[in-house]
């Protein structure tokens, strides 16, 4: 069965972007382009997302535990460090120079066009590149070890992890 639903949520996912134009990178680029063609849909698109997503997770978290899971997955660390704002960085550049962020490019790749076919290339060097750099070169990037964490069972973060904590996990 969750198999099916994750198949499902792909699917209605894959045709939300689809319908809504941003499997096309044209699109995206003219949103963009601020001084010339510029479209605003992605604007309404990005919008509705942040509006699901604000009373979804209200929703969502309200109950005891996920349907699927043992425990919702929730991120515990709420740092702004190198790895985020280098990452996002990183995606904003290239989501500005070829039209396609990973959610727009991978329904689109059934289109066979070869512009898709580098982008998801290059997506999945540049996945492989981080998981590098993450392992390799681990002590010049690494997050500070009080934000390694277990999963928090259900709902938002009750305890915020501080340096102070650091301490006391290596004693």
């Amino acid at each position: 069965m969750r198999l099916i639903l994750t198949y499902v949520i792909g699917l209605v996912f894959g045709l939300g972007i689809s319908i809504s134009g941003m499997s096309n990178p044209e699109k995206v680029l003219n949103f963009f382009d601020i001084t010339g063609t510029w479209d605003p849909s992605l604007m309404f698109v990005m919008g509705g997302a942040l509006v699901v997503t604000f009373f979804g997770y209200r929703w969502v978290l309200k109950r005891p535990g996920p349907s699927f899971d043992q425990i919702f997955h929730l991120p515990q660390n709420r740092a702004l460090d190198t790895k985020l704002i280098g990452g996002s960085a990183v995606f904003g550049v290239g989501w500005g120079l070829s039209g396609f962020c990973p959610g727009g490019a991978l329904p689109a790749i059934g289109t066979g066009r070869s512009e898709v076919l580098i982008f998801a290339a290059a997506l999945i060097a540049g996945m492989g590149l981080a998981r590098f750099i993450n392992t390799h070169m681990a002590v010049r990037f690494q997050t500070p070890s009080y934000a390694k964490h277990q999963p928090a069972p259900h709902g938002p973060l009750t305890h915020v992890p501080h340096a102070t904590d650091e301490k006391s996990d290596n004693t």
